[in-house]
C-alpha cells in the first residue's frame, strides 16, 4: 500500500529485528515511512490497552496521525477469502510488495541509530 500512495522505494533501512519486533525505515519516492512491526503487545500504547484492543495500527502523514486499529482484526481471513473467490491481486501487484519484505528479512539492522521509529525506544 505504501509503494502504491508514495512511490517506488529508493532506500530499505532495517533499525531493529527481533524474534516479536522489526523496525525500520522505507524511503519511497514522496515519503519517508517509519515502520514499526510487533506482536508483542507491551508494545501497545497504553490508551488502546485500556480499550480492551489488542492490536494498534496507526498511520501520521505530515504529522496528523490516523488511528485505525478497530475493524481491521479479520483482514487477513477476509483477504484470502477474496482470493480463494478469485479476486486476488495478481502477481504484478505483489511482486513490489515481496521484494520489499524479501530485503527485509535479508538485511542485516543497523541499530538504533540515525531517524528510527519512536516505538524502537520501547524495545530497551
Amino acid at each position: 500500500m505504501l509503494s502504491w500512495i508514495f512511490g517506488e522505494v529508493k532506500e530499505n533501512i532495517v533499525h531493529l529485528k527481533e524474534s516479536d519486533t522489526n523496525s525500520g525505515m522505507l524511503i519511497l519516492k514522496n515519503a519517508n515511512v517509519k515502520w514499526f512491526l510487533s506482536v508483542n503487545y507491551d508494545y501497545i500504547p497504553e490508551s488502546i490497552k485500556v480499550q480492551g484492543q489488542t492490536t494498534f495500527r496507526s498511520i501520521a502523514v505530515d504529522g496528523e496521525e490516523i488511528e485505525f486499529s478497530s475493524g481491521f482484526k479479520d483482514l487477513h481471513t477476509r483477504s484470502y477469502e477474496e482470493i480463494l473467490n478469485g479476486h486476488g491481486f495478481g502477481l504484478d501487484d505483489a511482486s513490489g510488495s515481496i521484494a520489499i519484505v524479501s530485503q527485509i528479512r535479508n538485511t542485516n539492522p543497523i541499530g538504533l541509530t540515525g531517524d528510527y521509529h519512536p516505538f524502537c525506544e520501547k524495545t530497551k
